[in-house]
């Protein structure tokens, strides 16, 4: 007679979860770290890839809701300010001279 185990109930997780939270939190992180940046130098990049990355870091549910919001919000005013200096000088960079 062969004895043969059976498996016991086995609990399944969604390895997956941990994870994308994770990413998501980071995504949050860059976006506001991206949008901070994007107000002294490059702002013609830098917003508009902070706007993207707190969207996805928002539509993935991150626990850090508020970084996200925040980076959304300046890389809108990276957006804001390329405008005004294009209307005002005309140019895409900061002139501190006179």
């Amino acid at each position: 007679m062969a004895l043969t185990s059976t498996p016991g109930p086995r609990t399944t997780q969604a390895p997956h979860a941990p994870r994308a939270s994770r990413e998501a939190d980071g995504l949050a992180v860059a976006s506001f770290v991206l949008g901070l940046l994007g107000l002294l130098v490059m702002n013609i990049l830098l917003g508009p890839a902070a706007i993207v990355m707190a969207c996805l870091a928002l539509a993935r549910s991150t626990a850090r809701r508020g970084r996200a919001l925040l980076g959304l919000a300046l890389g809108v005013a990276d957006l804001v300010v390329l405008a005004v200096l294009v209307t005002v000088n005309g140019t895409v960079s900061w002139s501190f001279g006179g």
